[in-house]
């Protein structure tokens, strides 16, 4: 069963855009909560698109619990 949730939540990512190793790595990051995972990878495209590096907007939104602001704040010090 929770397998079964597992896939329908990263099918559910899947079809709003986000590819599947991010999907994967968010679900994994967040214990398989599809509400954390969803927050992290639209912050991850966000800050990407404002021209952040992938590898140090993980980093920062992991240290700063997905919280934007905050996350941004980190971002733009770097």
């Amino acid at each position: 069963l929770q397998i079964l949730s597992y896939l329908h939540a990263c099918d559910r990512l899947l079809k709003q855009g986000y590819e599947e190793g991010q999907v994967e790595e968010a679900m994994e990051m967040f214990q398989y909560s599809e509400k954390k995972a969803a927050e992290f990878l639209h912050l991850l495209a966000q800050f990407n698109d404002m021209g952040f590096q992938q590898n140090e907007i993980k980093e920062v939104l992991l240290l700063c619990g997905n919280q934007r602001e905050k996350a941004l704040e980190e971002l733009v010090m770097k």
